[in-house]
């Protein structure tokens, strides 16, 4: 039995599906309506090797902030629901990655405790049609739903769209990593016996 989840989430502002396999090959599906934002999550689902299908309907009337959280949303409980127990696995995980001049790191701790430290700059508002802050607000609303804590730090650099393109890799690395078993494991990585 694979660790899979199919989540919904159904507003009066957006209507979202997400499947997730954990332990995949990095195939992707993404419709959110938002380039930017489908370019990203694509890059998130090779570099970590899930494989994800997501669609998303939302308001982008008004602007694309509720479907990118949203999204948030629903993608961090199909996490959760997908790792159960999280019995043998390493439970933490960190990755750096380059992109040309900039530097990202992502540090991830599948704690049962949500938290998101988020410590990148932007310098422009947009990239392509998605606002710049809403890269923060999808891994506060992911962290927080899928239940772990998660660090992001931007040592360097300048061009945004790099900029977010490194997040969104060493995020995926840095979750793949986490979420890999370890049959050296008895149970789940804590001494307390639950996370």
């Amino acid at each position: 039995m694979g660790r899979n989840a199919q989540i919904s989430r159904k507003t009066n502002e957006t209507d979202v599906s997400v499947k997730l396999s954990i332990d995949g090959k990095g195939k992707c599906e993404v419709d959110t309506g938002i380039g930017f934002f489908n370019h990203m999550l694509t890059l998130f689902a090779r570099h970590g090797l899930f494989d994800i299908s997501i669609s998303a309907a939302g308001d982008l009337c008004v602007d694309a902030h509720h479907t990118v959280e949203d999204v948030g949303i629903t993608l961090g409980q199909a996490l959760k629901e997908a790792l159960g127990t999280k019995s043998n696995v390493k439970r933490y995980g960190t990755s750096f990655v380059p992109m040309d001049e900039t530097l990202a790191m992502a540090v991830v701790d599948l704690s049962g405790r949500p938290f998101l430290v988020f410590d990148a700059k932007f310098t422009s508002d947009r990239i392509g049609e998605m606002d710049t802050e809403l890269v923060e607000e999808f891994f506060r609303a992911l962290a927080f739903n899928a239940g772990i804590t998660l660090h992001i730090k931007i040592f360097y650099g300048s061009n945004n769209h790099h900029i977010a393109e490194a997040i969104f890799k060493a995020f995926g690395r840095a979750l793949d990593e986490a979420t890999s078993v370890d049959s050296r494991i008895e149970g789940v990585m804590s001494t307390k016996g639950v996370l």
